[in-house]
This record gives structure tokens, C-alpha cells and sequence, in this order.
């Protein structure tokens, strides 16, 4: 049952749960303590064994005009959480927040600023490495502050081809550092539900169809660095899921190409590419770290396909394009896998 709210709102925040009991007050409180009257919290038990359906509850009678719950009768996973909190949000923007993550103060400030004078369809921010114990190290990488987009920033702008761009130079396509307009989203854009890697896989296929984008250079989320994540604990499905992730988008991308002439630029072609590879070599690094694994064989010669399918040029035009923009260290570690016998025997295969 969804309960009821006393008028539309103008944002939703929809935040997943699952066993993050330690986690999730410090997140809902660095919501609601900056929210106005015009934002809705949204939160969904994926069927959570430890204590976070009881905190959910406690949570609500705080706040009971703010808060709505949803309830999964079997654990499915963060992408048909979201899902659902998507078909029940009724703001007329939808901010994707993790739950083990934090808003930083005046980030919904800013956001209603740029929304009441702009109006776009999808607002980028940037955010900041959150850990229990930070070093000087973690400093001097700029932890503090991650971009989020390489382009303009500070005004509305309408050019698909200048927002893909920005956002695969830093491959930065988590859900949580964009808000979008609900509409946006339709009946038809959903995450994978069961898959791993549901941001890549998603977030591409929505910058495809933004036609105003607005990104803000400040730090607005706090993304929490713990043990568990998918990277560091990487299997041969997440592998799989990873490798595959732009597959779909790929396909958009070309159709797109069709209707839109500034998405068929060079650049649009070699950064694409250049995210494919990253996925395809993030992917082939699994295997090579387990390469007595049952499947491994078979896996590589899988992944291989995936980068040809989703990569505008192919890997010998990748490799020469990192050259001609000087980009040597990618050059030279993207050698060993854009080089590999696997790829080459994908692309006999393909020819």
C-alpha cells in the first residue's frame, strides 16, 4: 500500500534498503534537515534481515508528512527497488540517493535554484569520497571534490553531443549525481533488474534522450567508501554484467545518430569507444586474475564481442585516437587488451 501525500511534490528522493541499519538515519537526516515542504522521501525494504525495516518505521512517525514506504514481498535487488520507487515517486524531479550515502548541506537549495530558473531536464553535480578515516593521500587525490563532468558548467544547455561527451571523459555515470525529470524517464527506460553495473547500463541510455542539461560544480553527495563494493569483490557474472552494460545503448546511440548530426562527431565516436574499453578492460582483468576459473575461455571470447558491438572504432583506431589527443598512459595500458588475440579473433570472426 502507498500512502498518500498532501500535494505533488517537486522532488522525490528515492533511497533502496537493504541491511544498511548502520547507515541509514545519518542518510534520511541529511535529507530532511534541508528539505523543504515540496520534497518527498521514498523508501523501499528490499526484505532487509537485519533491523533497517524497523529504523524505516521509526523514520516515518519522525516525519510522517515527508516519508513514504514501499516494501518488496522478495528480495530483487537494487534495480527493481528503484523501479518501483519510480513507478510511485510524484515529484516532478527524481534524485536516486544510495543509502549508505549522505547529502551535503544546501544541496537541495541549490538544486530548487536551478530548477525554478532553468527548468532542465537533467541536473548534474558533483560529490566528494566519504571515508570513516580519511589520510593525506585521500587529500591529495582530490577526494574532497570529484567531478563528476568535464564541460560547461553554470548554464543550461541543450547540446546532447557536449553532454555525452563530458560525461564519458569522466566516466562518471552513477545515478546518484543526476537529477532528472521524471517524464524523462517514461514508461520504457528502467534499470536491469538482476544485473549488476545498473548505472552503466542505464544512465548513458537517459543522457541520450535529455534535450536541456544544466551541470552544477558542487559537491552536493557524499559517496561512502566501504568494504563490499562491486569492484572489490568482483565475480565472473559481475564481470559479465559489466562487459555487457552498454549493449543496449549502443544500439540507442546509432538511432539517435540518425535524428541528431552533432552525435555523429569524431569525438562522439572516440569517447564512446574509449568507455566501452574501459569496460571490456576492466572486464578482461578479472579473467586474467583467475585464469584457471571454470568458463574463462568462453567468457573472454563474450567480452570481446560485447567491446566490438558497443565501440564505434574498432580496437585499432581506439589505440591510434589515444595517441593523437597524447593520451599515453591509456595508449600504452590499453596495448595489452586492445592488442589481445581475442579481440582479433572476434573481429575475423565478425568480418
Amino acid at each position: 500500500m502507498i500512502e498518500p501525500i498532501p500535494s505533488r511534490p517537486w522532488l522525490s528522493i528515492l533511497i533502496p534498503v537493504y541491511n544498511v541499519e548502520a547507515y541509514l538515519q545519518e542518510c534520511v537526516e541529511s535529507v530532511l534537515a534541508q528539505a523543504d515542504a515540496g520534497v518527498e522521501v521514498l523508501m523501499l525494504d528490499d526484505v532487509s534481515t537485519d533491523g533497517s525495516a524497523l529504523l524505516m518505521e521509526a523514520l516515518r512517525q519522525r516525519w510522517p508528512d515527508r516519508i513514504r514506504l514501499l516494501a518488496h514481498p522478495r528480495n530483487q535487488g537494487l534495480s527493481a527497488a528503484r523501479n518501483t520507487m519510480l513507478a510511485a515517486c510524484q515529484g516532478d524531479y527524481v534524485w536516486c540517493l544510495d543509502s549508505d550515502d549522505k547529502l551535503l548541506p544546501g544541496a537541495i537549495a541549490e538544486l530548487r535554484d536551478i530548477v525554478s530558473r532553468h527548468g532542465p531536464e537533467l541536473v548534474l553535480c558533483d560529490f566528494q569520497l566519504w571515508r570513516a578515516h580519511p589520510r593525506l593521500k585521500h587529500r591529495l587525490r582530490g577526494e574532497a571534490h570529484r567531478a563528476s563532468f568535464a564541460g560547461p558548467a553554470g548554464q543550461l544547455l541543450h547540446s546532447r553531443a557536449d553532454l555525452l561527451a563530458g560525461m564519458c571523459r569522466k566516466g562518471q555515470m552513477h545515478a546518484w549525481s543526476k537529477v532528472v525529470r521524471r517524464s524523462l524517464w517514461g514508461d520504457d527506460l528502467r534499470f536491469p533488474s538482476g544485473s549488476y553495473f545498473e548505472d552503466m547500463a542505464t544512465m548513458p541510455r537517459l543522457l541520450l534522450r535529455a534535450r536541456s542539461w544544466f551541470y552544477a560544480p558542487s559537491v552536493w553527495v557524499a559517496y561512502r567508501q566501504r568494504e563490499g563494493s562491486i569492484v572489490s569483490n568482483m565475480t565472473l557474472r559481475k564481470a559479465a554484467d559489466l562487459s555487457g552494460a552498454l549493449r543496449v545503448f549502443s544500439k540507442e546511440l546509432v538511432l539517435a545518430q540518425q535524428e541528431d548530426p552533432g552525435l555523429r562527431q569524431p569525438r562522439i565516436a572516440f569517447l564512446v569507444s574509449h568507455m566501452s574499453a574501459r569496460n571490456y578492460m576492466g572486464a578482461m582483468r578479472f579473467l586474467a586474475a583467475h585464469p584457471q576459473s571454470e568458463g574463462v575461455a568462453e567468457a573472454a571470447r563474450q567480452f570481446a564481442q560485447d567491446f566490438l558491438l558497443s565501440s564505434p572504432l574498432t580496437p585499432q583506431q581506439l589505440l591510434q585516437a589515444y595517441r593523437r589527443h597524447g593520451w599515453w598512459m591509456r595508449y600504452l595500458r590499453g596495448r595489452r587488451w586492445l592488442e589481445s588475440d581475442d579481440l582479433k579473433a572476434a573481429q575475423q570472426a565478425a568480418s
